[in-house]
């Protein structure tokens, strides 16, 4: 099983995204940020760490659904077994 390896990039349009470090730019960014202009007046240069949070949360959030998946499905097949007649 291959690892992926991703990166945090600012955009020359301010946009802060995700995409995969073996990307060689042809495909879509995994995540895309855009901060309005109060947003940015407000944290100024702390953007960038803030998108990072919210990404990394993002992230965690979708491993724990993934987690929630796989048990759901193996209960699922657990219920099965439990029918099953041999």
């Amino acid at each position: 099983m291959s690892s992926s390896f991703y990166e945090i990039l600012e955009l020359s349009s301010g946009e802060i995204v995700l995409k995969r470090s073996s990307d060689d730019g042809s495909s879509e960014p995994l995540v895309t940020l855009k901060f309005s202009a109060e947003s940015i007046a407000f944290l100024g240069a702390g953007r960038f760490e803030v998108a990072k949070a919210m990404i990394e949360a993002g992230m965690e959030a979708a491993s724990e659904l993934a987690e929630q998946n796989i048990d759901d499905i193996s209960a699922d097949l657990s219920d099965l077994e439990q029918h099953i007649l041999h």
